[in-house]
């Protein structure tokens, strides 16, 4: 198994992706902190990893809070003794709506869910690994509004794209000490955070025409990736963005 012996920690990991995630990490022997705010959706991930035969903790984090995440560190060192991958998944939608629609309490709220969190969780994550002097990795989730748009996008893309920026410079800080840090940019994935914009098959047909794959994404196949992100397979990538969309992003003309 990839990550036998090793300590991965999934933040978001209440549903989606980060649940398919944490639930992957799992069944390749890894021991997994399941970090969300919502403690019900964190906790039933971790009963299935253990139902997996899989080793797990919830620990409940709003990562708005810059105190519980530190604290998730340090709870997470202190229960397995070490950390040798992080997910920084957690995030929100925020609202999408034309920007003279938009407030500016909206913008603060999620700059501070989708940005100022991840750099808050690189920063301790990066500090408990230089501790440990042991390397390790590090995936953030991005999306592919990062390179994209969509009207009413503009406070979610550019909560992304920060994301995107963030991580070179980190790569050329700490590289040199066996720490990788990557991103996945997600395109249409079949989530609950997807569903909210309507559960409706119709609502999600151009999507689906769009992607020259002919379908949603799901929550396994992006895991996957970070899997592989975080294993020894990728031990010469870091600094990438790399975008799980079906070529969703691809330009050109549509059939």
């Amino acid at each position: 198994m990839r990550f036998q012996n090793k300590v991965a920690l999934v933040t978001g990991g209440s549903s989606g992706i980060g649940r398919a995630t944490a639930i992957a990490f799992a069944r390749e022997g890894a021991s997994v902190v399941v970090a969300s705010r919502r403690e019900d959706e964190g906790k039933l991930t971790v009963q299935m990893i253990r139902d997996a035969n899989g080793e797990g903790t919830f620990i409940q984090t709003d990562v708005a809070n810059s105190a519980e995440i530190q604290k998730l560190i340090d709870k997470t060192i202190d229960i397995y003794g070490r950390l040798d991958c992080a997910f920084n998944n957690a995030g929100t939608e925020g609202v999408f709506a034309p920007m003279t629609e938009l407030t500016e309490e909206v913008w603060d709220q999620t700059i501070a869910v989708n940005l100022k969190a991840v750099w808050l969780c690189m920063k301790y994550e990066i500090e408990a690994l230089l501790k440990q002097g042991t390397g390790g990795a590090i995936v953030n989730t991005s999306s592919w509004l990062a390179v994209g748009g969509l009207a009413g996008s503009t406070i979610y893309s550019a909560s992304k794209a920060g994301i995107d920026g963030l991580i070179r410079p980190a790569v050329l800080e700490f590289a040199q000490h066996g720490i990788r840090i990557n991103n996945i940019n997600p395109g249409i994935i079949d989530t609950p955070m997807l569903r909210r914009f309507g559960d409706d098959e119709a609502l999600l047909k151009p999507f689906i025409a769009h992607t020259p794959m002919q379908r949603l994404g799901t929550p396994e196949e992006v895991a996957e990736t970070v899997l592989w992100l975080c294993s020894d397979a990728a031990s010469f990538v870091t600094g990438q963005t790399i975008l799980v969309d079906g070529g969703w992003t691809i330009p050109g003309l549509r059939n």
